[in-house]
């Protein structure tokens, strides 16, 4: 999701191409132009793969002068010639990143990935060379001392301020010694990182379950087993059913599918990614990166990788990350015990003595759901056509923000799934344009993201409105069936929606700190309160329209959900968090990890009690969010709890003051959507709420009181 730092690494390349040939190249590669596109969106179907690279290795030296520049400067330091002028510079490099690190996630290739793995170290190094530049940080530093003095503005400040830290946090403070060790790890967290997300990728479209015999098929709808067919096919087999660890592919299956055999197959498929002991296993890898980050935390002067990441956050020690995961664990774990002993005595019912395994806990699920509550997940697809679903996160924004969104055509695109949309505020001004890219390719990752191929910004009066994109994996449609969505992908969609909200709306100068650029534990919040309002009846009359007939939701179905609704939640809150304390076990090492990987997850997960019925949502093998990037989300997972505790209380301020209250829309938007990270997170919390959230939300909402 955001915020792509383009800043990092040059290597002094030699090349034995003619300045001719290089100006040859210049002229028909698309990032040395300006782009005459409607909106500046990329001018996609000009831009080739072999256009990256070159782009790139300019662009890095480019700001390397720009930088060289800055930091030689005769002149005393000011905010202007110093922070405002390192925010202009990259120019090309951040072009040619926000569309290549877009595409290397959405719609990539053999090519892209080579590329990436090629240009990831040289960009690591390049943010050493700007971060560890001495003179540079000396400028900065100067600024920091005497900002009190400065007159600035507090975005301005707060800009200083950032820049500061991330000078003293990338090593700028240290002997040249260290900070020659401290470009080694940076080099090798980058390449490690780069390595780890492609195997996973390669994972995802490896394991196939081909079933070849219909009665196999038993239990599944006509939808499953047409999109299954549709599968096949498009892989090239003349016969039978395909399934993937794809959720869109797994869920339904392992929901509905009468065969536990099979069942297990197809799960085991999703939970052993990158844990096959082949070529794509990752857990050296996680090790690898593990072990780095600790050294790279002491090197800088911390105990644990924990400790240094979440210095910047909001919760800012391990020991408070710790805290919250264990208010809510022992509630959540208890609850999913309970839930699994209701599965037991389903099956005890049923006939079976069934020990409740992974592959078994989504499909008693359902079955309690219909028993229990006379509620039928089929019941729910037909109302969530995912157009109606994207119409209703657009009348939302409409009905809090004033937000309208009409599609266009003449927009570039980069794949034919893609939707492209102008953003009009009240006023009718223009304030950004959104692309969607809802539909499951094997050329796409696996989950749901918000990027940015523009940031917001707002320097010397040049207003530079946001490109923002959407990107998830939901089943496309099928023959005359529309894709329909499960409550999850529905909420998945508005959450993702919230996000992009982020930011369309942000209304910041400077673009490293605008949208959503605020702490990982913070910029979940906006993203989640969305999702609040997918099932509240006067929202669902907006959008929640039968595929077929037209007709809205009825109230009685809407009930049975409501009904349902903290049913499964220990399920749900164990599995999650449970890949959070993994990620803490992984990052608050004290030594470096020298056995088995497998080992050591089984080990965390039984410190905290997690039970055979339960997998991690992210197994070590393919925790992307933790592995997959230098920093990414690592020691970050705990996030979206610690976002719901904000979530579930500011959206209590709509419940007390009325759904689409726009007294409540204009502050929420004011003093959060609009500030990115402009100021301290808590504060905007409290300029919006008036207090700090109120932990018990939470636990109310999840039925855990």
């Amino acid at each position: 999701m955001k915020k792509l730092l383009y800043m990092a690494a040059a290597l002094f390349i030699i090349s034995c191409q003619t300045q001719s040939e290089n100006t040859d190249m210049q002229t028909e590669n698309p990032f040395y132009q300006e782009w005459d596109t409607p909106y500046g969106v990329p001018p996609f179907d000009q831009i080739k793969d072999e256009h990256y690279m070159q782009a790139f290795e300019d662009g890095i030296q480019q700001q390397l002068e720009e930088v060289a520049a800055i930091a030689s400067n005769e002149e005393e330091p000011t905010f202007e010639n110093t922070i405002e002028a390192f925010e202009k510079s990259g120019e090309l490099l951040t072009k040619v990143g926000g569309v290549f690190f877009n595409l290397s996630s959405a719609h990539t290739n053999d090519s892209i990935q080579g590329i990436s793995r090629a240009i990831s170290p040289k960009l690591s190094a390049h943010n050493d060379n700007i971060f560890l530049n001495g003179d540079f940080y000396a400028r900065v530093k100067s600024l920091y001392d005497q900002r009190e003095e400065l007159d600035l503005t507090v975005e301005q400040a707060k800009l200083l301020e950032n820049y500061h830290t991330r000078f003293v946090r990338a090593g700028a403070a240290l002997s040249l010694e260290e900070q020659g060790k401290m470009r080694e790890l940076n080099e090798q967290l980058s390449s490690l990182s780069v390595k780890f997300g492609e195997n996973v990728l390669k994972e995802d479209n490896k394991f196939e379950m081909l079933i070849e015999n219909e009665a196999d098929l038993d239990g599944l709808s006509d939808n499953i087993i047409n999109a299954a067919r549709e599968a096949a096919q498009e892989r090239g087999y003349n016969e039978g059913w395909l399934f993937t660890p794809h959720k869109p592919s797994m869920i339904p299956f392992i929901t509905y599918s009468n065969n536990r055999t099979l069942r297990k197959q197809l799960k085991k498929g999703y939970i052993m990614r990158g844990d096959n002991d082949d070529e794509l296993d990752n857990k050296e890898l996680a090790r690898k990166l593990a072990n780095v980050r600790l050294e790279k935390a002491n090197l800088l002067g911390y105990e644990t990788w924990a400790d240094y990441i979440l210095a910047e956050r909001m919760l800012d020690t391990p020991d408070k990350v710790y805290n919250l995961l264990d208010k809510v664990w022992p509630a959540a774990l208890e609850a999913a015990k309970k839930e699994r002993g209701m599965m037991v005595e389903m099956a005890f019912n049923e006939g079976q003595e069934v020990n409740i395994m992974p592959w078994d806990w989504w499909y008693y699920a359902e079955k309690i759901k219909m028993e229990k509550y006379n509620l039928d997940e089929n019941e729910i697809r037909p109302y969530l056509k995912v157009d109606n679903v994207i119409n209703g996160t657009f009348t939302l924004a409409n009905k809090l923000f004033g937000l309208t969104f009409e599609e266009q055509t003449n927009i570039p695109k980069y794949h034919p799934d893609v939707r492209t949309y102008t953003v009009k505020n009240e006023d009718g001004e223009l304030i950004g344009i959104y692309l969607s890219d809802w539909f499951y390719r094997g050329s796409k990752r696996g989950g749901a993201w918000m990027n940015t191929f523009r940031d917001q910004s707002n320097m010397g009066g040049e207003r530079v409105i946001p490109i923002v994109t959407n990107v998830g994996n939901f089943t496309k449609p099928t023959g005359d069936t529309p894709s329909l969505l499960s409550q999850d992908e529905a909420s998945t969609l508005f959450h993702e929606f919230g996000h992009a909200l982020h930011g369309l709306l942000s209304e910041c100068t400077y673009p490293s700190i605008s949208g959503t650029s605020t702490p990982r534990d913070f910029v979940e919040f906006p993203s989640q309160v969305m999702e609040n309002w997918l099932f509240e009846p006067e929202m669902l009359e907006l959008y929640a329209f039968h595929y077929e007939t037209g007709e809205v939701m009825p109230t009685e179905l809407v009930e049975k959900i409501k009904n349902a609704g903290k049913f499964n939640q220990g399920f749900s809150t164990v599995e999650y968090m449970a890949a959070a304390y993994l990620d803490m076990a992984f990052h608050t090492i004290t030594e470096p990890i020298e056995g088995d990987v497998d080992a050591f997850e089984k080990a965390a997960m039984d410190e905290i009690g997690l039970i055979d019925a339960i997998v991690p949502r992210y197994r070590t093998g393919y925790f992307r969010h933790a592995f997959s990037s230098p920093e990414g989300y690592s020691s970050g997972y705990y996030s979206y709890l610690n976002s719901e505790v904000m979530d579930a209380d500011a959206f209590g301020a709509f419940k007390e003051n009325g759904l689409f209250d726009k007294e409540t829309a204009n502050a929420y938007k004011e003093h959060i959507l609009s500030k990115g990270g402009t100021r301290d997170a808590m504060e905007m919390y409290v300029n919006f709420r008036g207090r700090e959230p109120k932990f018990e939300a939470i636990l109310e909402r999840r039925g855990f009181n």
